[in-house]
């Protein structure tokens, strides 16, 4: 029973394949890496993010983090400073925006992947400037750059998240960011030095000691038998889109920040091949690891409990008296038929 948007009492029997074809209640998705959607791109700020916001809600996702690529200071200020308003109000329609996930310009030029060549060196008052603006709830940055030690503390003070991520350091950067108060891995494998066995990586700092990690289960941008890996090592590995304008439309190009990317198939794709975000959503993110033999609890826990614990967010994420009301409805085939929104419905 859902009242004032939020779960107030929790009735019926489970929903077991072998007794009843009744419809899976899951709690709704919750994205903490989204770039775009519906053909509109989170740079472009204001209107386009509640595109944005509206296309994921169809495919099952509550909840998400408005995700940044790397510009110039002028630009991202202009972008964060629309991006408040929206995370203030919620649109009818619409995925709740947590806040902001600042993915660059503190990332190393070294390791763009599909960013902008706008790369800068973190400093304080230049983050707590961004963060005057709009909610920064995560910073992805490179913890090898002159100075980004001393940032990662002062920010984890603050209660943003930091991530380590588009990165070229060390093991022993990666050890020594998250002794500084890191919390977590943007897209684990991808834009980060790899593991090997007398040079373990940033990979290898995350598959030892990371508590929570992202990572992208479209199946294109990790090979399942990473993704097993990672889920092994990593407690509370959870799941992003790290989806672009793309997402949800034709073949075709579309805007990434300030560059164009072209989707084909499933992939999204800078002009030279690089893999540049993705089309995926949330509720195929649940089929694929569900394809690849996760029980259904334990993938709906990476797709919704998990980031919101990352987040502090003891309110959602999870079906319970008091939680707010963002659910999803699937059939037995997890296609989805309904998304509620904050007790909404979609």
């Amino acid at each position: 029973m859902l009242e004032g948007g939020r779960v107030v009492a929790l009735n019926g029997a489970s929903s077991e394949p072998a007794t009843n074809q009744e419809p899976y209640i899951l709690p709704g998705f919750i994205d903490l890496h989204v770039h775009g959607g519906g053909g509109a791109d989170v740079m472009e700020g204001g209107a386009a993010t509640q595109t944005m916001a509206r296309m994921h809600a169809r495919y099952g996702t509550t909840s998400l983090l408005a995700t940044t690529m790397t510009a110039p200071r002028a630009e991202l200020a202009a972008v964060l400073a629309t991006l408040a308003s929206e995370v203030r109000q919620r649109a009818p329609g619409c995925a709740r925006i947590l806040g902001v996930h600042l993915e660059g310009p503190y990332i190393n030029p070294g390791k763009l992947g599909a960013q902008p060549s706008a790369t800068a060196l973190a400093a304080l008052d230049e983050v707590l400037y961004y963060l005057e603006l709009a909610p920064l709830r995560v910073v992805t940055l490179a913890p090898e750059l002159a100075g980004h030690l001393g940032v990662i503390a002062q920010l984890a003070a603050r209660g943003i998240r930091v991530q380590l991520g588009h990165t070229l350091g060390s093991y022993e950067d990666g050890v020594n960011a998250l002794k500084q108060g890191a919390t977590g891995f943007t897209h684990i494998f991808n834009a980060m030095t790899g593991l090997h066995h007398r040079a373990p990586g940033m990979v290898g700092a995350a598959l030892a000691h990371a508590e929570y990690a992202e990572l992208i289960p479209d199946l294109l941008h990790v090979h399942p038998g990473a993704i097993y890996t990672a889920l092994r090592a990593i407690p509370k590995l959870y799941c992003v889109t790290d989806s672009t304008a793309a997402a949800g439309m034709p073949d075709g190009a579309y805007p990434l920040g300030s560059q164009t990317v072209l989707k084909c198939v499933n992939g999204v794709r800078l002009a030279d091949g690089t893999l540049a975000g993705s089309t995926l959503t949330m509720d195929q993110a649940l089929r694929n690891l569900v394809s690849l033999g996760l029980p259904l609890a334990e993938a709906s826990h990476r797709l919704s409990r998990y980031a919101a614990d990352y987040l502090g967010l003891t309110q959602r994420g999870r079906l319970a008296v008091g939680a707010w009301a963002d659910l999803v409805v699937l059939d037995r085939q997890l296609m989805v038929q309904a998304t509620y929104v904050e007790g909404e419905k979609i």
